[in-house]
């Protein structure tokens, strides 16, 4: 299918906190335990992985690896390279796609990593936010169930957790229902923040209804605030009608799983026919995300696939909310078992006004689907073959789990997984052989300093690995240096970050090293000095993109917006016209008041290929021109009467417009 390439990872780690979307100040009647969900196990940012950000919007004809089962009624299709991705899953008695498929694969700033894009059933793990592993391979193998049936695993090591998890899904030959078992597996002796989500986009068109076993929510309007609403309906307007809607939103279902009420979810067209998912008791979490109908949410579906492909998302997890980490226990085991079909019911019922009668009628063909009695027992027969070993490998994930594995046993430690998740010598790459020589050897590489730096880590026994050896020898390595510098800023140890890269700057310049005193100041609200030091290490490496756009928005951070546009002049044709650029120019102008330049990057209609999810620089650089101009036309403040007439009389043109509020 026409896609884009993904690129080469971004070699800087992200060591700024990126605004959270998800970031709650008001929270109403929430009961106490989730209150504390919320506030338990955030992660400083994506360390170890890096960002996944080189991606464009030039696509061209790609093969993707994909992996079918297949029985009489169902014909489900993975991705494995993309994060295992449930990708279509086809009725064929009643030629009738479920999920929606995406004619394009286009990736977005949504994601953990950055990358990110829409389509079939996304498997989430590790922490709030789309996995890192959305845009990543995962390893899969073809596994013999009890009965002969072909059984499809895929898992993967998630390296901000240290934990593992696998994902096996077969199709009984005379099922309806497409089998899902998902295990997570914490292999430390403390307890481990967890968070999971099965998130299933699926087409959305006029009439569309989502149903659950719920009779309230809690809603999240991307405003900070978190609040409880009756379902199906408030204010008027019966909200389970996913249409009616006109901005971006969340609804957290409350399904009374503790008294034993069955979960599951479901989404019909006008026909009340749709996706059906449900579950056994430990997946608790539904969720309804929904654009909405307004044209920041249009804009967005348009720029994730093509026009035309309206979609929202029906999800599963672990918790009540996406806002929320539970505590796993220290060397536990969790799983539990996911059932995918086709849900016809009567229309007449489903798009009723008795909300109770639409849930009863979805409860009962569900029931006859896939009977509660034997989705218990499928569970527990999945348990028979869960470490079987696999008889064929498929396709082959990262290196990480192999190089954990033999730290593990170098520190006779137990294993973190058994035979049926094996991760062999063979998956080491570049990135993880730096690490297995310090394993072995006690040392550790000095590499070019125009090369980017490898894998990153930030597990404590790595940590102490690392700076052993360096005390052990002195060391005079300056990417050694490096690499300490933000395992202890990972750590929250700013100063000792702080020391490590002066050194590693010392033994030999680098703009690596400098780029992170870069990003250090500005962590500690010292534009001034964060904007000399990118400039000093943009000076080292002008040809990198992605230093490029982080010197140039220090600078204008920094009140410098002469000099941000001088940068931005010397940079290649390339750079120049790349989409963030473009926009840190825009602003930069603006900043200046050189309204002239303004005006000619916003007729450029330029894109930014990764706008992330909820920021507005776009619609702030366009309302800010008009103001400004219009202030210097007339001799008038901008004030309030002024914002308001030009959003009224110069409104944001569509392909700027990717608000997810109303304001």
């Amino acid at each position: 299918m026409p896609g884009a390439d993904i690129g080469p990872e971004n070699p800087l780690p992200q060591l700024d906190a990126a605004r959270d979307l998800h970031a709650i100040a008001e929270l109403p009647g929430i009961p106490d335990e989730m209150r504390q969900n919320i506030g338990y196990g955030h992660l400083p940012g994506v360390l170890p992985y890096t960002l996944q950000d080189a991606y464009t919007r030039q696509r061209r004809l790609r093969a993707f690896k994909a992996i079918v089962l297949e029985n009489q009624t169902l014909r489900a299709t993975f991705l494995p390279e993309l994060g295992g991705r449930l990708w279509s899953l086809f009725h064929k008695p009643a030629a009738r796609e479920l999920m929606s498929v995406n004619p394009v694969f286009q990736p977005a700033n949504l994601a953990l990593r950055n990358a990110w894009f829409s389509g079939g059933v996304e498997w989430n793990i590790g922490t709030i936010g789309h996995t890192p592993s959305t845009c990543s391979p995962l390893f899969a193998a073809r596994v013999n169930g009890p009965d002969g049936a072909p059984v499809l695993r895929m898992y993967e090591y998630e390296r901000m957790r240290q934990v593992t998890f696998q994902i096996d899904a077969w199709l009984p030959d005379s099922s309806h229902m497409l089998h899902v078992h998902v295990r997570i597996v914490n292999p430390h002796d403390e307890d481990v923040p967890m968070y999971w989500w099965s998130n299933m986009a699926v087409p959305e068109a006029e009439g569309t209804r989502v149903i659950v076993p719920a009779e309230s929510a809690y809603r999240f309007g991307y405003t900070g605030k978190l609040d409880i609403v009756p379902v199906p309906g408030f204010d008027g307007v019966d909200r389970s009608y996913t249409t009616l809607s006109k901005r971006a939103i969340d609804y957290f279902f409350h399904i009374d799983v503790d008294a034993g009420r069955r979960p599951w979810i479901t989404a019909l067209d006008a026909s009340g026919a749709g996706l059906v998912q449900t579950s056994t008791q430990r997946l608790k979490g539904r969720k309804l995300f929904l654009w909405g109908a307004g044209s920041g949410g249009q804009r967005w579906q348009e720029f994730l696939s093509e026009p035309g492909k309206p979609y929202l998302e029906i999800q599963a997890g672990l918790a009540r909310t996406q806002l929320e980490h539970v505590r796993m226990p220290s060397r536990s085991a969790w799983s539990w078992l996911e059932n995918y079909g086709l849900m016809q019911t009567d229309r007449a019922q489903v798009h009723g006004a008795d909300w109770a009668a639409a849930q009863q009628a979805v409860e009962s063909q569900l029931e006859a689907l896939s009977p509660r009695a034997n989705q218990d027992a499928e569970h527990a027969r999945a348990l028979e073959w869960i470490d079987r070993a696999p008889d064929e490998l498929l396709h082959s994930g990262s290196g990480w789990g192999a190089l954990e594995r033999l730290r593990r046993r170098s520190a006779s430690e137990a294993p973190f997984s058994g035979p049926g998740q094996p991760y062999g010598a063979a998956t080491l790459g570049e990135q993880q052989l730096i690490w297995l020589q310090l394993l072995q050897k006690g040392t550790f590489p000095s590499p070019d300093p125009v090369s980017p730096p490898l894998g990153f880590m930030v597990q404590p026994e790595w940590c102490a690995l690392l700076e052993r050896a360096v005390a052990d020898v002195e060391s005079e390595n300056w990417f050694a240096w490096l690499h300490i510098g933000a395992m202890r800023f990972y750590r929250s140890n700013h100063d000792g970050a702080r020391i490590a890269w002066e050194r590693s700057h010392a033994l030999v310049p680098n703009a690596w090293a400098l780029r992170n005193l870069a990003a250090l100041a500005a962590t500690a609200g010292d534009p001034t000095a964060a904007a000399t030091h990118y400039a000093a290490a943009h000076a080292l490496l002008p040809t990198l993109r992605p230093l490029s756009i982080e010197a140039c928005r220090a600078l204008l951070s920094a009140g410098r917006p002469a000099e941000c546009l001088r940068m931005i002049d010397d940079l290649a044709h390339a750079d120049q016209a790349h989409g963030r650029i473009r926009l840190i120019e825009g602003m930069a102008a603006l900043a200046s008041g050189n309204l002239e330049r303004v005006k000619r990057v916003l007729d450029s209609n330029f894109v930014v290929d990764d706008l992330r999810e909820g920021d507005t620089p776009l619609s702030e650089l366009w309302f800010g021109y008009h103001e400004l101009r219009l202030s210097r036309a007339e001799g008038t403040p901008v004030d309030e009467a002024l914002q308001a007439r030009v959003q009224r009389d110069h409104p944001l043109p569509r392909n700027y417009d990717f608000r997810m509020t109303d304001t």
